[in-house]
């Protein structure tokens, strides 16, 4: 069983079901949806997937037991099909690409919510979009036909960080200090949901994340900061729920890190997802960035 404690309540997820349970995949964008694919098939699992409407990559049918496209505000759908499939169990993972909403030409037609989602919308979300919200209503409408959402990270265990210098690349003094210094101040802004990265240098504070997500605080950190070097500290929400809101980085973070100008990366160890973690720590020394899992302390 796992608990997950959040601002306002404690949330006891069920265990995960016994292999070869089919377990459903209500798949967004990016790598992520087909990584739990993959974890789920070799824990011998059957996999049966529900791909958002022009969002979810097209290799994810090619995994799946069941598969079926359906639109993003139809929640309705969802619970309907995953318990038609006798589907008891499902995970939720991967991004809603606004601009692929937007040129979607069809996206009038696949994108009308459905009544559930209204009622959802006008009940739980309309003064109150926060993303925690949003999941605990999705959580909560599905459990309405049976399907408990199970912690997300259950099958990649291997793709999340862990204590301590993952890199050959080792942070330097100045580096270790500025971390030690910024990371209790950064989990009093993952307390108050306010966002999940703070860039530093020489304890000056450069950039805190916030809506525009952790891409594009680099960049903009980029625009600030002309020296190299800095450092950019990540980590979850104060009990954050692992049935969707897990932290991710992959190669594309490197890659940005490097063009920004960082030099090291510091991570909550065990609360935040690496894609392709091996290829992520490789790409990190070829690009001399260190990275660096940090305990939680809240």
């Amino acid at each position: 069983m796992t608990v997950a404690i959040t601002a306002s309540s404690l949330t006891i997820l069920p265990d995960p079901p016994p292999p070869p349970t089919g377990i459903g995949l209500i798949a967004g964008s990016g790598l992520l949806p087909i990584k739990i694919a993959q974890g789920l098939r070799a824990q011998g699992h059957r996999v049966h997937g529900l791909g958002l409407a022009n969002q979810y990559d097209p290799q994810l049918p090619r995994l799946c037991e069941t598969f079926a496209e359906v639109g993003v505000l139809r929640l309705g759908t969802w619970g309907r099909i995953l318990r038609d499939w006798g589907v008891r169990h499902a995970i939720m993972v991967g991004r809603v690409d606004k601009g692929k909403l937007m040129h979607d030409p069809w996206r009038v037609v696949r994108n009308i919510p459905d009544f559930r989602t209204i009622r959802i919308w006008l009940n739980q979300l309309r003064h109150d979009k926060r993303s925690h919200m949003v999941l605990r209503a999705v959580a909560d409408e599905l459990h309405r036909f049976g399907v408990s959402l199970l912690d997300s990270t259950l099958p990649i265990p291997n793709e999340l960080s862990h204590v301590g210098v993952m890199t050959r690349t080792q942070p330097t003094a100045e580096q270790r200090a500025d971390i030690d210094f910024v990371w209790p101040m950064m989990s009093e802004l993952l307390r108050f949901d306010i966002g999940q990265s703070i860039a530093i240098r020489e304890r000056d504070v450069i950039a805190v994340e916030a809506v525009e997500g952790t891409d594009r605080m680099i960049e903009r950190v980029a625009r600030l900061c002309r020296a190299r070097g800095w450092t950019l500290c990540k980590g979850a929400r104060a009990g954050h729920d692992r049935r969707s809101d897990v932290p991710t980085i992959g190669a594309t973070t490197i890659e940005k890190l490097a063009a920004a100008g960082a030099g090291c990366l510091a991570i909550a160890a065990g609360d935040v997802i690496m894609l392709e973690k091996e290829r992520v720590i490789d790409l990190a020394d070829e690009l001399g960035i260190a990275i660096v899992g940090v305990p939680s302390i809240m």
